[in-house]
């Protein structure tokens, strides 16, 4: 079943439900980069990011290397290029995933995630340098955590690390619903105490990013419920404590999802501004293992809790949906129907009126019908007649077992029999935009949207309109 293995390898793919998600100009389109964390030291913020390699269509990380990004604005970036690699952990495997940076005694500690090689899956390792951007080498010779750590998570992956006012520092990381902490000793490699699990951190799936505000330590991360984002995403959640070990206190959503299946948090405080940076799959050609970091500006209420992130549209990103074509869409007023939708995808969001950012953009749910493959139809019935003469589609292709199809054909019923529409002109399969057909006027109840996959996929909308232009 290649869309659920896809779907267990991001980690992030949760059943959850929906609200738009845009996203600012990535930091960089050079590479694809993702699993933001953040750090200001003096007037410059770094972010160090992971780097998707995967080639286009894709279905698993390939990731081999860290980049750090340096700014002194939260607008222009530069990379510094890759400062930690798997060959700086000899005993490393792979998976070069989701790390942190943390100062302490004059150092920098990189705690990372990586696949060990030895028993079980990921292992966090940690490197240290002398400056924010090292150089950068392995500073304990063998894992921080494993599986073999007692009370370990399910899987160890996505560290993030805390130093409190007194100096103790704390470590909080875990995936698939399993939370871990532990406090660290001042050599910054070894555990001071027992691993605990975090009460009140509840829907915790992955990507916990800690921090501290006016006495109160907060904690965001990757949620996996039903109340924040579509089937197969990610929203941010956060909770806030007395406590760096808890228990919790649930907060709501800081960030909605995105239009990647993860979602990855990083807060900040920069300049007298607070940032949101995380990644989505709105680079051209971005995708689930394509994905690029950005920020957006986070605001507080005076009460101490986060206002929900505003994914902005500044600078573009996504290859532009261009703005809905003109005329009457007589989609919303329709029934829509379908040869075959799977059970995972919704048939309603071909007709809600949504403008995608990309053919990636599933934040307004979508249409799909994996595994199936060769034609299947939407359909539009009407109550009673409609004039109808084109059709914008905006395909949904989402790097996995969905692509853009190989051809389509609109057809409408004469009373007896669906024949193609008189004068068609060609049903575009582009990606990343609407594709208008043209035709001559037809009055009819019903239309359909004939779509044949390519070879060895299955096809999905994300928006289909049935359009009258003029009187």
């Amino acid at each position: 079943m290649r869309r659920l293995c896809a779907a267990v390898l991001t980690l992030g793919l949760v059943l959850l439900a929906a609200g738009p998600a845009f996203g600012a100009a990535p930091i960089t389109t050079s590479i694809y980069t993702a699993d933001p964390a953040a750090l200001v030291v003096g007037n410059t913020l770094y972010l160090y990011t992971g780097h998707d390699e995967a080639a286009t269509g894709g279905t698993n990380f390939v990731m081999r290397d860290w980049h750090v990004f340096s700014s002194t604005d939260a607008t222009a970036f530069t990379d510094q290029g890759v400062k930690l690699s798997l060959a700086d952990f000899p005993w490393a495997g792979g998976d070069a995933w989701a790390g942190e940076v943390e100062p302490h005694g004059g150092k920098y500690y990189w705690y990372v995630p990586v696949n060990g090689r030895g028993a079980g899956w990921m292992d966090i390792g940690v490197a240290v340098g002398d400056t924010p951007l090292g150089p950068f080498h392995d500073a304990k010779g063998g894992p921080l955590i494993s599986d073999s750590t007692p009370n370990s998570s399910p899987l160890n992956i996505d560290p993030t690390v805390f130093t409190d006012d007194d100096g103790q520092v704390y470590m909080y990381w875990g995936s698939y619903n399993g939370v871990r902490a532990a406090k660290l000793n001042s050599d910054m490699i070894s555990l001071n105490g027992s691993v605990i699990t975090p009460q009140g951190v509840t829907n915790f799936w992955e990507a916990p990013w800690m921090f501290k505000r006016n006495g109160v330590y907060y904690l965001a991360y990757s949620a996996n419920d039903s109340g924040c984002s579509a089937p197969g995403y990610a929203c941010i959640r956060y909770a806030t404590a007395s406590n760096p070990l808890g228990p919790w206190t649930q907060r709501g959503v800081v960030l909605d999802q995105v239009t990647s299946t993860t979602n990855h948090p990083a807060i900040i405080e920069f300049n007298g501004q607070w940032y949101m940076v995380y990644h989505n799959a709105n680079a051209p050609g971005g995708g689930n293992f394509r994905r690029s970091v950005t920020l957006d500006k986070l605001y507080w209420n005076a009460d101490g809790t986060m206002q929900k992130v505003v994914q902005t549209t500044t600078g573009g990103g996504g290859g532009g949906g261009g703005g809905q074509p003109s005329g009457v869409n007589l989609a919303t007023s329709a029934t829509a129907s379908t040869s075959y939708v799977s059970s995972w995808e919704t048939l309603n969001a071909v007709k809600d009126g949504f403008v995608p950012t990309s053919s990636a953009d599933h934040s307004h749910g979508a249409y799909g019908n994996w595994n199936h493959q060769g034609t299947e139809w939407l359909e539009y019935r009407w109550a009673t007649a409609q004039n109808v003469n084109r059709v914008a589609t905006y395909w949904f292709d989402d790097n996995q077992g969905l692509d853009l199809p190989a051809s389509c054909q609109v057809q409408y019923w004469n009373g007896s029999a669906y024949v193609a529409v008189p004068g068609q002109s060609a049903c575009g399969v582009a990606g990343n935009t609407y594709n208008v057909t043209t035709f001559s006027s037809v009055s009819t109840t019903r239309l359909r949207l004939n779509i044949t996959s390519r070879t060895g996929f299955s096809t999905g909308v994300l928006e289909w309109m049935a359009l009258r232009t003029g009187s």
